[in-house]
């Protein structure tokens, strides 16, 4: 461009002073047919013109300027799939290891229980009994979550098929309304995202009692929220201490640049709103 200062397509943030820019070379940062960005160099105006000599070293900047992004890209990708082969492994450590295990003992004191008749000490192995049957239970959970870790699928379809295997388990009818533009802007955050509503869902299993809740990912006012509403018994959070697991949400939510908004009353459901900022590279 001999001056880009005077061509259209040339982006101007209003109400910023800049120097004005005049001749401009911009290359695109390619890998086949995958475009990864491009490169501008301008000269401030008035400037000269760029010659033929200066444009191969430019050339040759955006080549290596190409390759470094996509080293970045190929190696963010293979620590993420080190951790999801990690997960994995801990998870069928905890299932064939922990949990039998756990099983075990409980089938051992359930035993117990039966020779030990009608008496206190078998009301207190009872309790032991079920006390076991609930760590059993959170740990499935945990097992589920890790394994609901993404790979290569998209945060869309992951959030459906966490609200199914939730509904499958629970009991508890799952709506699932996403706004698919908004769940691939988000896609890069989309393991915390996943924690975020496996850990939301995790609560209404426990404390809500509900028969049915929905998880919904939607626009508005230019930010992404992301709720899990639930018509259960409801709560009074403002006495309900740190029960509802609300500080871990909310430093899940803060990672991610944004908060969390609980709204709930006795015989009135639950909502958990999280607010999560859209930058200017999201849809």
């Amino acid at each position: 461009m001999e001056d880009a200062g005077l061509d259209e397509r040339v982006y101007r943030s209003p109400g910023v002073d800049a120097p004005s820019i005049g001749p401009a070379i911009l290359l695109p940062l390619a890998v086949g047919e995958r475009n990864l960005g491009a490169m501008a160099v301008v000269r401030l105006a008035p400037g000269r013109s760029f010659t033929a000599d200066e444009l191969a070293p430019i050339k040759n900047l955006a080549a290596q300027a190409t390759v470094a992004l996509e080293y970045h890209r190929t190696q963010d990708q293979l620590r993420r799939l080190a951790v999801l082969e990690d997960r994995e492994r801990i998870a069928r450590e905890l299932h064939d290891g922990a949990i039998q295990s756990l099983f075990a003992v409980g089938m051992s004191l359930q035993a117990t229980a039966a020779m030990a008749g009608a008496s206190d000490v078998a009301v207190r192995i009872g309790a032991a009994v079920d006390e076991l049957d609930r760590v059993i239970k959170e740990l499935r959970n945990y097992i589920f979550g890790l394994r609901s870790q993404l790979s290569a699928s998209q945060l869309d379809d992951a959030l459906h098929k966490l609200a199914a295997e939730f509904q499958e388990r629970s009991g508890v009818l799952t709506i699932v309304e996403i706004d698919a533009d908004i769940a691939a802007g988000l896609q890069r955050h989309a393991e915390e995202i996943i924690q975020l509503v496996r850990e939301a869902l995790s609560n209404v299993s426990r404390h809500a009692r509900a028969t049915s809740c929905r998880v919904s990912l939607f626009r508005q006012d230019g930010n992404a929220f992301l709720e899990v509403d639930d018509d259960g018994v409801g709560f009074d959070p403002s006495a309900a201490g740190g029960g509802f697991g609300l500080d871990n949400l909310k430093q899940r939510a803060s990672l991610l640049g944004g908060d969390v908004e609980l709204r709930s009353g006795p015989d009135s459901g639950t909502c958990l709103r999280v607010l999560l900022p859209l930058d200017r590279r999201d849809p």
